[in-house]
């Protein structure tokens, strides 16, 4: 047997499972999007119509869509910065020689990540309650007064990109650490005694060695943050106001709520778009500044 037929015989099952549980669903999806299939069409596949991209065009009129793209890119370009910035400096300190008992820290700040979203949504929901949260107690103690952060349209999702940001920044932190752990300290040493200061050392060897992971950090992020469903679902039901509805909560409301599944597919391969734009945006733009 040659090797190639070998090769490929191996790869059979992972390729099947693939098959049957990705390539097919997503094309099924995709051909959904491209009729009106609704709650009339499962009591009767005979009212099932091909409506080309029509669905596609209507959404692009439709004004919640535009506001719920907006409500998830104001998620992402605020959360994606906030989560790296926290992620990195929690990498820094559980680096640094001076930090004591750093596998408890470790275990302790990812801890959050393998927490269920709806437990910890539905604490921090009370946390950001105005009668009797926590965050308004405290500013109160400092002479604020308090905040309806959950009721407010302008405070909605500023509260939920701060949970997102408490909740996701573990996994992050965790591969920044596994980037500066691979820098050789040798190269801080010869900085230091040719008098860098931290500034300086982190400006010219620790940014520039962590480049490719924090690429590829930003570009997981991203591509994990355009996907904002369970917080809003779970702190806010979309509002106050639908200032929180993001893509995908439109995507659940129509296919789930209001039964469009069509509609519902489309909205899902409209924000496949726009990911796989930026990604490959990041990608272009990550590859360019190695090459230089």
């Amino acid at each position: 047997m040659n090797r190639p037929l070998a090769a490929w015989l191996f790869l059979a099952p992972a390729l099947a499972v693939l098959g049957v549980f990705f390539l097919l669903p997503v094309l099924a999806a995709f051909a959904l999007s491209l009729t009106d299939y609704d709650l009339y069409a499962l009591a009767d596949l005979h009212n099932l119509r091909f409506v080309a991209l029509g669905n596609y065009w209507a959404l692009l009129q439709r004004p919640l869509f535009w506001s719920a793209l907006g409500h998830t890119v104001y998620f992402v370009g605020v959360g994606v910065p906030l989560s790296i910035g926290v992620s990195l400096g929690a990498a820094l300190l559980l680096h640094s020689p001076l930090a004591r008992a750093q596998a408890f820290f470790r275990t302790a700040l990812f801890a959050p990540v393998v927490t269920t979203v709806v437990a910890t949504a539905v604490v921090w929901r009370y946390l950001f309650s105005t009668r009797y949260g926590w965050i308004n107690h405290l500013l109160g103690l400092v002479g604020i007064h308090p905040v309806d952060w959950l009721g407010d349209p302008h405070w909605a999702m500023p509260a939920i990109i701060l949970y997102a940001v408490w909740k996701n920044f573990g996994y992050n932190m965790i591969l920044l650490l596994a980037g500066l752990q691979a820098i050789p300290g040798e190269l801080y040493e010869a900085a230091r005694i040719d008098g860098a200061s931290f500034w300086r050392q982190f400006r010219h060897i620790t940014l520039p060695l962590l480049g490719p992971t924090l690429a590829m950090v930003s570009i997981l992020t991203v591509a994990g943050y355009f996907q904002l469903f369970a917080e809003p679902y779970v702190m806010t039901e979309g509002g106050p106001l639908q200032s929180t509805t993001s893509v995908l909560y439109l995507m659940y409301e129509e296919g789930f709520t209001w039964w469009n599944l069509g509609s519902a597919s489309a909205i899902a391969f409209l924000l496949f778009a726009v990911m796989f734009a930026v990604t490959a945006l990041m990608l272009r733009l990550a590859r360019r500044r190695e090459a230089l």
